[in-house]
């Protein structure tokens, strides 16, 4: 005899099943008032449902973690334009070629740039490897945006030294298409950005930014903001690549200005190397805590 729960997931599937007849029949969904409410895309879709959305967005990520172990990360952000070395130098031939002077200048700066791909991949291959050797609940994971560049590389270092590694993606208008290196179980795809932010910190033991445009800046104040607000518990932040970092953004003007604390200046660390990233982690946790 069936039970309840039996039934209940039979139920379930039916439903499901019927919804992929409709697809796989090249036929529309019509609003369905019969519809389990669950299963009518015309419902969940509509503006009174986005809170559903929104807890839905928050659980499923939040269930593949806790099922994985994946209680503690080090989230890598950066740009999504870099290369990786032997692109950029392929880029480069191809424009030398070319006679392009505008060409040649471009594929310059990706040659240039691609240091930073590779600097990436090295950090997310050390953390990885370090945390091999931990016990399995203090595990260290790197935890990016999902995409291309910088994220690629963090996630590839990891991916090749073995680890499990996660990738936060959005969708967006021109498609933002998730990189090779994400562990599969742990690939997830994100509506709202401020459901991914929440991700990010929610088991951020880290935050590492590389060079990167608005989207980089965008999750850097906001990780910034709260950890200065007494919103989220410190945590290292680290800036890659001090060059780029003190020709972009002024902080000592921010002090003079009385905009920032001189206090606030203590909230993150410039490096320029992935051992000196890693070792900022390091002794930031062996000064709180005794442990990475």
């Amino acid at each position: 005899m069936k039970t309840p729960h039996d039934l209940s997931e039979r139920t379930l599937a039916d439903a499901w099943a019927d919804l992929k007849a409709h697809a796989d029949a090249g036929l529309p969904l019509q609003a369905d008032a019969f519809r389990l409410a669950f299963a009518d895309p015309e419902f969940l879709l509509r503006r009174e449902t986005r809170g559903i959305r929104f807890q839905l967005e928050l659980l499923k990520p939040d269930l593949a973690q806790q099922a994985l172990g994946v209680a503690n990360t080090i989230v890598v952000f950066g740009s999504a334009r870099f290369c990786d070395p032997d692109e950029a130098q392929r880029r480069l031939e191809a424009a030398r070629a070319s006679g392009d002077n505008q060409a040649l200048a471009r594929a310059e700066r990706d040659a240039r740039n691609a240091a930073h791909y590779e600097q990436a991949r090295r950090f997310g291959y050390l953390v990885a490897e370090h945390s091999h050797q931990l016990p399995e609940n203090e595990r260290l994971f790197i935890c990016t945006g999902g995409g291309p560049g910088i994220m690629e590389a963090a996630n590839r270092g990891a991916h090749e030294a073995g680890a499990l590694n996660v990738g936060l993606n959005i969708a967006l208008p021109h498609e933002q298409h998730h990189n090779p290196y994400i562990s599969p179980s742990l690939c997830f795809k994100f509506h709202y950005f401020a459901l991914r932010k929440m991700h990010f910190m929610m088991r951020a033991k880290a935050l590492v930014a590389f060079p990167g445009g608005f989207g980089t800046l965008d999750e850097l104040f906001e990780i910034l903001t709260l950890v200065q607000t007494g919103k989220s518990e410190a945590v290292p932040v680290v800036l890659f690549g001090s060059a780029f970092w003190k020709r972009l953004i002024n902080f000592d003007l921010l002090v003079e200005e009385g905009m920032i604390s001189p206090k606030d200046l203590a909230l993150f660390k410039l490096v320029d190397t992935p051992e000196d990233a890693w070792e900022a982690i390091q002794a930031f946790y062996r000064l709180e805590s005794g442990a990475a």
